[in-house]
């Protein structure tokens, strides 16, 4: 289902007049005056919103046809990228890292944005980290309703034995709270869309209106019933509500952001009925989401799995009819590779749908793909070996001014991903000492 085009809101879209523009069209080279129309570029422009998502592969990549030979500036664009070409300069090629956890597709998706070095030992044992992209959350998110949003193109299981024996959590999310706190993914548009903008049916203003008027009313009713119930308890057992006291403040605080936003204008997207029958109707309307909830700032970090590790999905749209993860473990069969290669292929094809939605919102004096850092890549290289070397990991985006694109950088001394997670995290203005197994935050 695709979002019907509408008017975006002014606060994104109303740029000032450059004194240049205005030289240039009045065909002059005389200095104009200062008119009210250029005051924000001079003294009102806000600081830009630096978000940050994550884009996960799984089941390793073709990496004959995804990496560069050369190395530095103008960045080599091998088959994999080719579908990303338009956007080379906002692409910054990282080779030579290394995965933190190499225990198959376990460790590549646990320790992918936590940067652990070991995990659990069994199905029952869940054990991981607090994740980048959390984070991040924990700073960012003060400033929207939702602090992040985890999202899959699979149904989440956080139960049973996925990969040599160990919790299939692993496999089917990337984001951690704590050590023991993986957070759930969501692959249901409907469902994504209810926690965006409730079940109000569209994205329409007087639906989200209607709602938040609602959730307004519920809400002071059991602040009320709380206050009443805290004057009946002894001291002693207050410290019993604390914590859902605290939760409903957390509500109280997102209503509030959501009644500051109100007059926003989106484009029209009705609810979703559920999950689109084609991966890539799927993909496409998981992506308008995702737009969505950046454009309108209900969050600023978002991490979305392609699929999950193990995905034994076939792709027989674009000719391989194979499942998936069988595929990847191609025992270095060329003829196998080169059909790996055109999954790989797809997916960046689907990628570069996205970024084009993204560069389309204009933000500032640019658009919201400027103002972002993507990580996109996999926690495994060549997938016979399950191999944690060299991972194929890409940053995409402007980073709100910090993120050169168009370079290829290896690194010879092999770095982990959690050495990249601390360079990120710095970008960010959020400074940690150690995540995971780092050693030290890398040059970029």
């Amino acid at each position: 289902m695709k979002m019907k085009p509408s008017s975006v809101p002014s606060f994104v879209t109303k740029k000032s007049l450059s004194r240049r523009t205005l030289l240039k069209g009045a065909g002059t080279a005389l200095a104009l005056p200062l008119l009210d129309a250029m005051t924000p570029a001079f003294a009102q422009a806000p600081a830009p919103i630096h978000r940050f998502q994550t884009v996960y592969i799984p089941n390793g990549m073709a990496m004959e046809y995804w990496s560069p030979q050369s190395n530095g500036p103008d960045l080599e664009i091998t088959p994999v990228l080719q579908p990303l070409t338009r956007y080379r300069e906002r692409l910054l090629f990282l080779s030579g890292l290394k995965a933190n956890w190499n225990v198959a597709h376990a460790g590549a998706g646990g320790s992918f944005l936590t940067g652990v070095t070991r995990g659990g030992r069994n199905e029952t044992e869940i054990l991981a980290d607090v994740s980048v992209d959390q984070l991040l959350a924990d700073k960012l998110g003060k400033e929207t309703q939702l602090s992040s949003l985890e999202l899959s193109m699979d149904a989440p299981a956080l139960a049973g034995a996925c990969t040599v024996n160990l919790s299939c959590v692993y496999t089917h999310t990337l984001s951690w709270r704590g050590k023991t706190e993986p957070l759930p993914t969501e692959h249901n548009p409907r469902a994504v869309f209810e926690r965006l903008f409730g079940d109000s049916g569209s994205t329409a203003q007087a639906a989200r209106a209607n709602r938040l008027s609602q959730q307004s009313s519920i809400l002071d009713s059991v602040m009320d019933k709380l206050q009443r119930l805290e004057k009946q308890l002894a001291s002693a057992d207050r410290h019993l509500i604390n914590s859902y006291t605290d939760s409903v403040r957390d509500i109280e605080r997102r209503i509030e952001k959501a009644e500051q936003q109100i007059d926003m204008e989106l484009p029209e997207l009705e609810q979703p009925a559920g999950v689109p029958s084609t991966y890539e109707a799927h993909m496409e309307l998981m992506q308008d989401l995702q737009v969505l909830a950046l454009q309108s700032d209900l969050t600023r970090v978002i991490t979305f799995m392609m699929s999950k590790e193990q995905s034994a999905r076939p792709y027989p749209q674009i000719g391989v009819p194979d499942a998936h993860h069988p595929l990847s473990h191609h025992n270095n069969a060329p003829e196998l590779i080169e059909r790996m290669s055109r999954i790989n292929i797809h997916h960046t094809t689907l990628f570069t749908n996205y970024l084009d939605k993204l560069s389309a919102i204009p933000e500032g004096d640019g658009n919201l793909l400027d103002n972002m850092t993507i990580l996109y890549g996999g926690g495994i290289s060549n997938s016979t070996f399950h191999s944690g070397d060299n991972l194929p990991v890409l940053l995409v985006g402007g980073g709100a001014g910090w993120l050169a694109g168009n370079r290829h950088l290896h690194y010879a001394n092999e770095p982990t991903m959690a050495d990249l997670h601390l360079t990120l995290l710095s970008k960010f203005d959020v400074h940690v000492d150690k995540l995971g197994g780092s050693t030290g935050p890398l040059t970029i």
